[in-house]
Parts: C-alpha cells; structure tokens; sequence
C-alpha cells in the first residue's frame, strides 16, 4: 500500500477550512464523500486508472489544537498499489495536492512523510 503524509497549518479561521479544503480536493480531481466537523474523506474520480490505483485522501483537522487563525491540518493520501516505483500513481496524486496547497498562501508545511 503506498501511503504519504503531510502536516500542515492553515492560516484561516476554522469556520473557512472546510470550504478551502473541498476546492484543494476537487481541483486535484478528488471527490468528498464523507464529511465532519474534524474529518474529511475524498476519493479520486473512477475512470482513469485501474481500481487498485484509485487514491483516497484523508484531511484530519485538529479543532481542538486550533487557534484563532491557524488551524493544523493532517493529510494523509493513500491507495491499494504497491509502490513499487518512486513515481507510483499515489506519489503523482501527493504531489499534486501539495502543489495545489502550496499555490495558496494561507498553508505553511509542518512535516512531510512519504512511505
């Protein structure tokens, strides 16, 4: 299973998050599918590669470590493939959500783990 985390704040008010958060995703071609006041959960849009490829990202917002206008911010983007090379299909999808996140100027990177 190839998996990559990233550990990010996001300089806005917790209320805005959200709505930041979903156009990151569907700019990147994710789809939400599920939805909570700490918790995201997208899927990539099925049709272009095969199902084991298909990249589910996980957004874990830490309400309760949050300030007036930072809120910490957890990803976590994984799938079923093996990664068996560098550039896997999951690195390619990371790598396009950590562009989209850092295009916008209200996130500062914490931490990154690819494995």
């Amino acid at each position: 299973m190839a998996r990559y985390t990233s550990s990010y704040i996001a300089t806005v008010s917790l209320k805005q998050l959200p709505p930041l958060l979903n156009q990151i995703l569907e700019s990147c071609e994710f789809e939400v599918i599920y939805q909570a006041i700490d918790y995201i959960m997208a899927r990539e849009i099925p049709g272009k590669v095969t199902f084991s490829k298909l990249v589910t990202v996980e957004v874990l917002i830490e309400s309760t470590a949050a300030k007036e206008n930072e809120v910490p911010v957890n990803w976590v983007i994984k799938n079923d493939e093996l990664p068996l090379q560098v550039e896997n299909h999951c690195q390619q999808k990371f790598q396009k959500i950590e562009q989209a996140i850092n295009k916008n100027s209200q996130w500062r990177l914490i931490a990154s783990v690819s494995n």
